[in-house]
């Protein structure tokens, strides 16, 4: 049983399958109905106008309706389209249990507790005929597939066959019904419309279910009494042929297979069985735990059945369809009907050649599973799930190709499967031991060999090699070397498909396809949410692939296509060009041809084929929105250019490949605002300031257009924008404009016509125009501000554009494929494969737009009303330049065009590489050179999950330091923008240009060592603060230290512990300083320093000194302890004299004043954190980056020592060097 769709949900008491669309009808106990896509697994829709539980439901055969009856005694018919009950048919007395159309006639035959059948007309929305007979509830009635009959099941015990003939030749108008109607009420329900042709007595119970063979004059019965009873009938009578026994309990549905020679029916006892028709023996039983079955459905066309639970339902296959197969060259040879064929994909000529199965052999789940050839020896393997699975081996006789009447005895064996993996061996998969087996062509084993995972099943993986399949992963298996070659972790693959040069592999799962190498290397992952079926490879190296419903493309980088949809699922075989062979579900061969265009145009853009791709423009009909989505997205915007008529597209697309020229003439077409900004904002970025100026001027924006003209340096230009702005009357702008221009008079008149007349005369006689300050003095009179005194004034002059005037320089760069040749091709002109050397306008690729100041048009225009404005006033002389004729605009100032040869010169500007901080962060899991290329929050991740580390602020200015050390900025000139230049550790002149070396930084570790040796230095002189910074210096640092070797990597470990200790007891040590009131725990730290893992010379200081403090204390027998311990150092005499001292006074008294937490004879460590010892066999926690240790309760602290991690957290370790990723 092949389970293809399942659902959870209330009893199911009612199924029917569309005919067409891969749809089914499930009517619940709860009187609901629900509308599934099996195919998708989805809902579709949910009907529940029924009240209690809808027992019966049937789709019609051709409109979109469906009929449904329930405990409410209503019939209702539904249209799914419209999702709506379109009418009831009330009539029936009691539960309605089952409905169904009839395949022809406009007729609905009901069956119900009230022990009537009831025939309707649903056009005329009437009942036509009432049914009566029974003498108990009727469980089911349905029609006929092809005569005038009607089968009805009743529990008295009966199954009863009707003959409807008559109804038919009575005439179907609405009146007649009526008429009929009160006709058989008069009768008292004797109508005469349907007679009962048979009565079928033989069950011992109740009937539940009768159901007709789709062909053949039988009829299956279920009731009960827990047997499935046969059924035949002729012309005059009918009779029992056999009964079926085996249910344990009632049996609910029951019916004939519509494609295969089987009965299949479900009971209470929570089995479905499957019995062969003809030998009326079972074949099949499936259990379900708790769930028993109550509704059988059967599909009209193909083979798939369904069956109603307790809780949901389940549609099913019970046998697989996919013919067994297998390509060589030109040839296919296949499984069907017992024999097996041979195809020629270049003739389409089909022949048998042997037959390959005892006739006999029961046959559900028995054919062929799958089949291996050998070319040479002309074999075939053949496997499939007979006795738990085995294979049967044939010799195709050379002349036995188109015979079929040779028959021949197959070599036998068991085996979960079998392939040939050369010439003339083959392997046969043992399951229970994972053990392949080798054996020749006479079956005999020639070499036994482990597999190295659980296998479940073997495929072919070139000569000696196999591919071997568990749940989650496949493995390919050198068997000659014994060696695994290659693993990829992957869902349950179904299928293996090699390409024909074998160095590409697909696996196909149920809903993935996996696109891996020879080695298993993966290339990508495509997912379908509609059941994969089978795939094949064509010459591009393009992997052709069929769904359900769907034949799909797949390109090596994984993109994925629609070529065609299908009406039947195929299993493709071959792929050849345009052409692909395949199997249908009947074993039937079929040639279907497919347009490659778009997969094949999408191949050539992946493999940068672009004299292809020009090929295919020119002579194709590839357009489309999804095809031009695909060029943008995949950074071809140049090339979807030329499928695009519409102009915001083209706009946005020239602008997104750098196509100013394209840009400019979309951009006049539309002639909207945003589009001119959008145009300004792109040729500034490009430098080509004709551009800005003319994309500015149509939108009058005049502020823009004064600084560009400022930065540019046309100041012609600007003290026109400046006269401009006086006939708009515009004041701020004509003061930016004097201000940009260093006019002072300008600026001083803008003033005093504003009426700002203390601002135009300080601003007049800080610039020393002496007339007009005094001319203003006299009209301000006693108003005359006064100016700062001891000041001196310097005139604001605009600054001189380093480049003043052209546009910017351009990168001479090849003209592309695409620029030339669709251009050439759109004025009809065909395309060399080579290029002709470009001429010398090349380089001047972006003088197709001839602007050299404001469109003289608009100029004019605000000139001229001005001057209408002003003619009655009286000119004086200051303001006598409105004159148009002192306005001579040059006449290069028509609207910019495009040269004639603009399109086909137009620079394109080179895609911008990537950031080399980026590709340092991309491949680099280091945090030191993460924190160099910037990606702060990288090396903060990776800090974390190697060494535990949560606390970065001592970490931040190392983080900039290395970011800083590994750039370095150049300036070129002051009007652009500062270059940033990456530095690289280890680069060679040798070196690729290309190849980016790891980034240069500023910490290493020799640093570190200098910083030990300064530690050990102030630590000897006393100046434990100082000592302390430097050691925990150390410790901040190493984490962003990068050594080479593996050798390094141990130093580098070590150095974290040597500093940890000193860390850890100068600590203690400063604390022990500061406690000054607590003689106890003074003499207790002083005792723990004395147990860091230090230097000699510093551990005889630490001795002698908690030697000393005891011995004040009065703990003599501690203080002896030390003492001891000091002269096993061999001091320096002046430790040694004092000592010796110390231990004759202790020889004499050798007690202790107080009890202190120490024990000298229990090994212990020191808590990091609240500086108590922790003796052996006492819980303790660790700092995951420096080791310390710390008592349980300090867990999820920050430790102590370096300030950095996180107390008892989980971390992998420093990773410090390439060696340790690599």
């Amino acid at each position: 049983m092949l389970t293809k769709f399942e659902t959870k949900s209330n009893r199911v008491k009612g199924l029917t399958f569309h005919p067409k669309r891969p749809w089914i009808l499930a009517s619940l106990h709860s009187g609901v109905i629900q509308l599934w896509d099996y195919r998708m697994g989805t809902l579709i829709d949910r009907f529940d106008e029924h009240e209690g539980p809808v027992r019966g439901v049937h789709f019609h055969n051709s409109q979109p309706l469906f009929v449904s009856g329930g405990d409410d005694y209503k019939i209702k018919v539904w249209n799914h389209k419209t999702h709506r009950c379109l009418f009831t048919l009330l009539g029936h007395l009691d539960y309605i249990r089952t409905v169904q159309f009839h395949h022809e006639n406009p007729w609905i035959v009901s069956a119900s507790d009230d022990q009537t059948i009831r025939i309707w007309n649903w056009q005329s929305r009437t009942c036509i005929s009432v049914l009566t007979g029974h003498n108990h509830y009727v469980m089911c009635a349905s029609f006929h597939p092809k005569e005038d009959l009607v089968v009805s099941a009743s529990l008295d015990q009966t199954v009863r066959v009707w003959d409807i003939g008559s109804l038919k030749k009575k005439t179907v108008s609405p009146a007649d019904d009526l008429m009929r109607f009160t006709q058989m009420n008069s009768d008292l329900f004797g109508g005469v419309d349907a007679i009962v042709k048979y009565v079928l007595e033989g069950h011992d119970r109740g009937v539940n279910w009768a159901s007709f063979h789709p062909t053949l004059p039988l009829i299956v019965s279920g009731a009960d009494d827990r047997q499935v009873k046969l059924w035949r009938m002729n012309e005059t009578k009918a009779w029992e042929v056999d009964t079926l026994r085996g249910h344990m309990n009632n049996v609910s549905s029951v019916m004939f297979h519509a494609k295969q020679d089987i009965i299949v029916s479900n009971s209470e006892d929570k089995s479905i069985r499957v019995w062969d028709a003809t030998k009326r023996t079972g074949i099949q039983t499936f259990r379900r735990e708790h769930d028993r079955f109550w509704i059988l459905a059967v599909h009209p066309e193909i083979n798939l059945l369904a069956a109603g639970h307790d809780n949901g339902m389940i549609v099913f296959k019970l046998e697989r369809e996919r013919p067994a197969f297998a390509v060589s060259g030109d040839s296919l040879f296949y499984a069907k009907d017992r024999f097996l064929r041979y195809y020629e994909c270049s003739t389409q000529k089909d022949s048998q050649v042997i037959p390959i199965r005892r006739p006999g052999t029961p046959s559900l789940n028995q054919s062929p599973r799958t089949l291996s050839y050998s070319p040479t020896e002309n074999a075939v393997l053949i496997c499939s799930d007979l006795d738990g699975g085995s294979y049967e081996l044939y010799i195709i006789p050379k002349e036995s190709v188109g015979r079929s009447d040779v028959v021949q005895d197959a070599k036998r064996g068991t085996g979960g499967s079998a392939v040939f993996i050369a010439r003339n061996r083959f392997a046969v998969l043992e399951k229970s031991t994972s053990q392949v087996l080798v054996k020749n062509l006479k079956n005999e084993v020639v070499k036994k060999s482990a597999l190295p995972i659980p296998t479940d099943a073997i495929f072919y993986a070139g000569t000696g090699n196999l591919l071997c399949r568990s749940e989650d992963k496949v493995v390919i298996f050198d068997l000659q070397q014994r060696l695994v070659l290659g693993e990829l972790q992957t869902p349950f693959v179904r299928y293996v498909v090699w390409s024909s040069d074998m160095e590409s592999v697909a696996l196909l799962s149920k809903h993935t396809i996996i696109i891996a190498s020879k080695k298993l290397v993966l290339q990508c992952t495509l997912h379908e949410t509609i059941r994969v079926k089978s795939g094949a490879w064509d010459e591009n190296g393009v992997f052709i692939y069929t769904t359900l419903n769907h034949i799909k493309y797949c390109l090596p980088n994984g993109d994925s296509g629609i070529i065609r949809t299908l009406d039947v699922p195929i299993y493709i075989t071959k792929v050849s060009g345009n052409t692909i062979f395949c199997l249908d579900r009947d074993g039937k061969n079929r040639a279907i041809t497919i347009n490659a265009t778009e997969y094949i145009f999408k191949l050539a853009l992946l493999r940068k084929k672009y004299d292809h791709v020009m090929g295919m423009i020119k002579n194709s009909q590839l357009c489309g929105q999804a095809m031009i989505a695909y060029l943008q997205q995949k950074g071809f915007p140049e090339v979807a250019l030329h499928f695009v008529e519409d102009e915001r597209v083209r706009f946005n697309l020239a602008l997104e490949s750098g196509n100013i020229s394209v840009a400019v003439a979309s951009a006049t077409e539309i002639n909207e605002k945003e589009q001119w900004y959008k145009l300004g904002v792109e040729a500034l970025r490009q430098g080509n300031a004709g551009i800005v100026e003319f994309a500015y001027q149509q939108t009058k924006n005049f502020e823009r257009l004064s600084f560009l003209y400022l930065i540019t340096g046309k100041l012609d230009k600007l003290s026109k924008l400046m006269k401009i702005a006086e006939v708009k009357n515009n004041v701020m702008g004509q003061f930016h404009n004097a201000l940009y221009l260093g006019d002072v008079k300008e600026r001083v008149k803008i003033l005093e016509n504003a009426g700002h007349l203390p601002l135009a005369y300080i601003t007049a006689s800080v610039h020393g125009l002496k007339d007009i300050a005094e001319r203003l003095a006299t009209e301000l009179g006693d108003n005359v501000p006064s100016l700062p005194e001891g000041k001196t004034p310097s005139l604001l002059m605009p600054p001189s554009p380093v480049m003043c005037g052209g546009d910017w320089p351009l990168l001479r760069v090849m003209k592309g494929i695409f620029e030339g040749g669709l251009e050439s091709a759109a004025r009809g002109g065909a395309v060399d494969d080579e290029e002709e050397d470009v001429g010398g306008d090349w380089g001047e690729g972006l003088d197709m737009v001839d602007v050299d100041g404001m469109e003289e048009t608009d100029i004019k225009a605000i000139l001229e009303e001005a001057e209408r404005g002003e003619e009655e006033e009286e000119n004086d002389e200051e303001g006598g330049w409105l004159g148009i004729d002192d306005l001579e605009l040059p006449p290069e100032l028509d609207t910019p065009k495009a040269s004639a040869n603009a399109r086909s010169s137009v620079f394109v500007a080179p895609t911008q590489g990537m950031p080399v901080s980026h590709i340092w962060s991309q491949k680099s899991s280091l945090a030191a050179e993460q924190a160099a290329a910037g990606s702060f929050d990288a090396a903060m991740r990776l800090l974390h999950r190697q060494l535990g580390i949560k606390n970065f602020a001592p970490l931040k200015s190392m983080f900039i330091e290395l970011f800083n050390g590994s750039h370095s900025y150049l300036r070129a000139f002051s009007s652009s923008p500062v270059v940033p230049l990456a530095i690289e550790r280890g680069g060679r002149e040798s070196s690729a240009p290309n190849v980016r070396g790891p980034p240069a930084l500023v910490y290493d570790f020799s640093q570190q060592e200098e910083k030990l040796k300064s530690g050990y230095k102030a630590t000897t002189s006393g100046k434990l603060t100082e000592a302390l910074r430097l050691f925990l210096s150390i410790l901040h640092t190493i984490p962003l230290v990068v050594v080479e070797s593996r050798s390094e990597v141990d130093e580098v470990k070590e150095l974290v512990i040597i500093v940890k200790e000193y860390v850890l007891g100068l600590k203690m040590e400063l604390k022990r300083r500061e406690t000054k009131d607590d003689p106890v725990r003074q003499q207790e730290l002083a005792a723990y320093f004395t147990h860091c893992n230090l230097q000699l010379p510093h551990l005889r200081l630490a001795l002698f000194s908690a030697m000393g403090v005891c011995y004040k204390a009065k703990n003599l027998a501690t203080a002896y302890n030390f003492a001891k311990r000091l002269l096993e150092t061999n001091p320096v005499e002046s430790q040694a004299k004092t000592a010796r001292q110390i231990v004759q006074a202790a020889e004499r008294n050798m007690t202790d004043a107080t009890e202190l937490n120490y024990d000298f004879r229990n090994p212990f460590v020191i808590c990091g954190s609240t500086y108590v010892p922790i003796y052996r066999g006492q819980k303790d926690v660790s700092c995951p980056y420096c080791t310390a240790r710390f008592v349980p309760s300090q867990e999820g602290n920050i430790c102590g020592v370096c300030d950095l991690a996180v107390i008892g957290a989980d971390a992998s370790g420093l990773v410090c060097s390439p060696s340790q990723v690599r």
